[in-house]
């Protein structure tokens, strides 16, 4: 075998690992994406049922209700255009309140409504530590006066 063929050999060895690799890691992450929808892009037609999706938007005022058993909630997202039912059982994030930005992780039921397994609560992207928010006009100069 010359040397050329052994390198050709070896190169295509690579490849058909590459392609190996990239399949097996496909074929595992499969089952572990979840797509984003807004309100208004669900409006018409339902993901499958089963399928893991996060719904994102803010939650719509004076639509946050409590359970009395402490742990499980039913608010209403919305994107401005469409909104979308939601029951979350379990602990809510400490920012999540009426009026914030919401990721809820979970699925969609048959009659539009979503049952969410976890919530991320977005913060405003203007928030500032109590600590920074004096310090961070002040000019200081190198000169004496």
């Amino acid at each position: 075998m010359t040397p050329k063929s052994q390198r050709m050999t070896l190169v295509a060895l690579g490849l058909v690992a590459l392609a190996a690799a990239a399949l097996l890691a496909l074929s595992g992450l499969r089952g572990q994406a979840a797509f984003f929808y807004a309100p208004s892009d669900v409006r018409g037609a339902l993901p499958a049922p089963d399928r893991a999706v996060r719904l994102g938007g803010m939650v719509e005022r004076g639509s946050l209700r409590r359970a009395s058993d402490g742990v499980s909630i039913a608010f209403t997202v919305t994107d401005g255009q469409a909104t979308t039912p939601v029951r979350f059982s379990g602990i809510a994030p400490d920012l999540f309140r009426e009026g914030s930005g919401v990721v809820a992780e979970g699925h969609f039921n048959r009659d539009g409504s979503f049952s969410a397994t976890n919530l991320l609560a977005k913060h405003d992207e203007k928030y500032m530590p109590p600590q920074m928010a004096g310090k961070m006009h002040e000019t200081r100069t190198l000169e004496k006066q």
